[in-house]
Order: structure tokens, then C-alpha cells, then sequence
């Protein structure tokens, strides 16, 4: 793994496949560590004919955690959010993308096919309407566009995410409980659920950096951005939008809002699929990126 200086932050990332590749960056999720998207996972992309490079947004994994800016009081948030408002937050989704160009000219790529899930899908998408020229193309998975007329995330799930787990190093085995209990919830129905790998991923991801309150502000960030619509009308890259037919924590609304608000988007919807990527769909979901990938090569060409 290596690390970038940008934006007045370090990011850490890595690669995986030749350079001469087309180069895909693999955006992460609230809270997520780079390490989500699997090393399985981005083997395959690369074998695909893709340099893949994934890395930790700001305030998660190894890259920069901004732990002098306060944690935002999720009350005050949900109470703006229902007065129309914007709340303030120590950065937002569009300062997040500006992360992803700055990666790009760390490692000197001009374009990158653009690749996120959940929270990154919507970073991906405002890299693709803010940034049209370092994008080659756009697949948005398990996300939304901000719209706030589109059906809630059901209350119970709401609660699982915002309760507070125990703290890996006092209570490591509460920790991963209060995981497992989670990812369980959101996991779809169609594809079987492999607690011994969640528990894995879960306490991998804790020992690389444990960060609640990142996981705060990015929940901020993402309130702060609000309604992307407008942004995304604008898209001209080739775009395809991946969403599961079961997934309790953005609904498959969120998916087919994003589609109908970029011109010529596909909308791929995988029938029992979660908030997850179960390692049953990474050849699915792989092969739809690569095609995507594809697609938006021979439209480059000369």
C-alpha cells in the first residue's frame, strides 16, 4: 500500500493489475475502508484488462481522520434535513471528490472509469457531473441521488446503524456481535450469509482504523451535499447503475432515481441482493463493470 499528499490530507491507497490497464477507481462507503473492496474482487477487475485502484476516503482507514473537527449531533441533522436546511459539516461529498482528482494526479492518470458503492456511488456520480473531463465512465452501486421524496430507510435498520458498537480493543467480541447483526439485516435473501468472512472483514477493517466519529462526519457530508439531481442530469459519461432487489438500507428507489436522472444510464437490478456484495455476485458485478468499462472505450476511440 502506498500513500498521496492532497488537498491538505493523505490518502492511502494501492493497485492491482498492469499499468498500461484501463484504470478503474473503487470509490468506498460510509465508514468503509478501502479493504471492502476485496482483494478477490480487484483481482478480477485487473484480470479484466483494468489497473484498479482503491483507497480510503478521508476520515476512514489509514488515510486522514479529522478527529480536531467536531462529530455532528445526528438530532440537529435529522431536524435540518426536515426543515429543508443544509447543516454545516466539516466537509462534504463534493470536497470528497475533489480527494479522487487528487489522487488522479498523484499517480499522473488523466481519465479513470469511476466506481463506487453506497456513500462512494454518489462521490463517483458528483466525479462524473463535476469532473466530466478525468471521467471515462460512471457505475453507481447500491446508491442514491439525495432526493428526498424517495422512500426512507426502514426504522429498524436506521436504529442498527446509528447504535453505537462496543470498542474493538475493550470488547472485541460485543464489537463484532453488533457487526454481525447489522450486516446481517441488510443482507439480501437471495445468496447465503457467511458470518465467519463478515466477522473477518469487520475486525480487519477495525485494526486498520477504527474511526466512529469519521463515520459521523461523512453522515454529515453526505446531508450537506444533498439533492444531486440537478448534477446528475448533466452526466454525459457512460453510466450504469447497479442496485439489489432486497437491499433494506437504500432502497432500489435509489438506484432507479440515479438512472432516470442520467441520461442513457443502464440499470442492472440483481434480484436478492443486499446493502452487500457477496463473493456469489463478484463475477456479476465484474463482468457488468467491465463491460460498462468497454462500452465507454470504443466511444473514445478515434
Amino acid at each position: 500500500m502506498a500513500r498521496v499528499k492532497t488537498n491538505g490530507i493523505e490518502i492511502e491507497y494501492d493497485c492491482f493489475g498492469a499499468s498500461a490497464g484501463e484504470p478503474i477507481v473503487l470509490i468506498s462507503g460510509l465508514g468503509m475502508s478501502m479493504i471492502r473492496w476485496t482483494a478477490p474482487f480487484c483481482t478480477m477487475l485487473a484480470a479484466r484488462g483494468c489497473r484498479v485502484i482503491r483507497f480510503d476516503n478521508r476520515d476512514a482507514g489509514l488515510s486522514t481522520h479529522f478527529d480536531g473537527a467536531p462529530t455532528p449531533n445526528f438530532a440537529a441533522l435529522t431536524a435540518a434535513a426536515t426543515r429543508g436546511e443544509r447543516p454545516h459539516a466539516p466537509y462534504t461529498l463534493h470536497d470528497m471528490a475533489a480527494d479522487v482528482v487528487g489522487l488522479l494526479d498523484s499517480l499522473a492518470i488523466a481519465r479513470a472509469h469511476m466506481v463506487g458503492r453506497s456513500m462512494g456511488g454518489m462521490i463517483a456520480q458528483l466525479m462524473a457531473s463535476e469532473h466530466p473531463k478525468r471521467t471515462l465512465s460512471l457505475t453507481s452501486i447500491m446508491s442514491s441521488t439525495g432526493n428526498r421524496e424517495l422512500p426512507p430507510t426502514a426504522p429498524e435498520v436506521m436504529a442498527a446503524l446509528f447504535r453505537r458498537a462496543p470498542h474493538p480493543l475493550e470488547d472485541e467480541e460485543g464489537f463484532l456481535s453488533h457487526n454481525i447483526a447489522l450486516s446481517r439485516l441488510i443482507a439480501g435473501s437471495g445468496y447465503p450469509f457467511d458470518e465467519i468472512a463478515q466477522r473477518d472483514q469487520a475486525l480487519a477493517e477495525a485494526k486498520r482504523g477504527y474511526n466512529p466519529a469519521g463515520f459521523g462526519r461523512q453522515i454529515a457530508a453526505i446531508a450537506a451535499t444533498g439533492d444531486l439531481r440537478a448534477l446528475l442530469a448533466t452526466i454525459t459519461a457512460p453510466t450504469l447503475v447497479i442496485h439489489g432487489s432486497d437491499d433494506p438500507l437504500v432502497p432500489p428507489s435509489g438506484g432507479k432515481d440515479t438512472a432516470a436522472n442520467i441520461r442513457g444510464a443502464e440499470l442492472l437490478i440483481i434480484e436478492g441482493m443486499g446493502h452487500e456484495l457477496p463473493l456469489a455476485l463478484y463475477e456479476t458485478v465484474a463482468d457488468a463493470i467491465a463491460r460498462n468499462v468497454h462500452r465507454a472505450s470504443r466511444g473514445n476511440m478515434p
